[in-house]
């Protein structure tokens, strides 16, 4: 079962959407937010699958409520502003549809979020039972990464640095990626672009963690993730 949520000032858009997701046995709806603000209050309080979110709403348009989530829930914009599309892939929208839009194609946006969700919890089990072995695609080669090497992932654009034992290698992956596929159990994502190796921090020290001679900096988001290391 997905959980989702729809942030629209429109009431007739979420009529719309309701009727269509009430045809699809595996959706289930949890709330219904007419502003951005409501849904902050919800998100801070509660956890979803994926979320409808419309862009032109009053007071905070929908990517820039988009932009204060730390660890956003999958998202496809529904909206009439076709201009706005590359923006919202740059935030990592599952699927960006325009108003009107038909059943068939809101089936087609939902069916992505079922694949990510699949994906995640497949490479979440590879990783955390065979475990220990992956390949990247880097300087026009496919590395093979072994994880007990793996220090930390420092974002860099469009791209990421993977910084090992005596290596770096540039991934044509973004962060996210490493961070869906990684074991939370074993890497932690502390700042937005940065991701490390539990077992390979040596200190921490203030708002910064050291990993051998790297000082890898805590973001204010994510410092509860990292207080949770030692106050447990």
């Amino acid at each position: 079962m997905l959980k989702y949520i729809i942030i629209d000032d429109e009431p007739l858009a979420h009529e719309i959407i309701e009727e269509f997701c009430s045809m699809l046995p595996h959706l289930q709806l949890e709330k219904n937010c007419y502003s951005a603000m409501e849904a902050t209050q919800y998100l801070n309080e509660n956890t979803v699958d994926f979320i409808f979110l419309d862009i032109n709403m009053p007071k905070l348009k929908g990517l820039d409520f988009l932009k204060t989530l730390s660890n956003p829930p999958k998202t496809i914009v529904t909206t009439a502003y076709k201009e706005h599309a590359l923006e919202g892939f740059e935030l990592n929208v599952v699927d960006y549809i325009l108003k009107p839009f038909s059943f068939d194609r809101l089936v087609k946006a939902v069916n992505k979020v079922s694949e990510t969700q699949m994906s995640k919890t497949v490479s979440k089990e590879i990783t955390s039972e065979t475990s220990q072995r992956f390949f990247i695609k880097g300087d026009k080669k496919h590395h093979q990464i072994d994880l007990k090497d793996l220090l930390y992932i420092e974002a860099h654009g469009n791209y990421t640095k993977l910084f090992l034992k005596g290596e770096m290698i540039i991934s044509h992956e973004k962060i996210s990626h490493y961070q869906s596929i990684l074991n939370e159990d074993n890497f932690l994502r502390i700042h937005k672009s940065f991701i490390v190796a539990i077992d390979k921090i040596k200190f921490i020290e203030g708002n910064r963690i050291f990993i051998n001679e790297s000082r890898i900096p805590i973001g204010q988001t994510y410092k509860s993730n990292v207080n949770k290391l030692y106050n447990t």
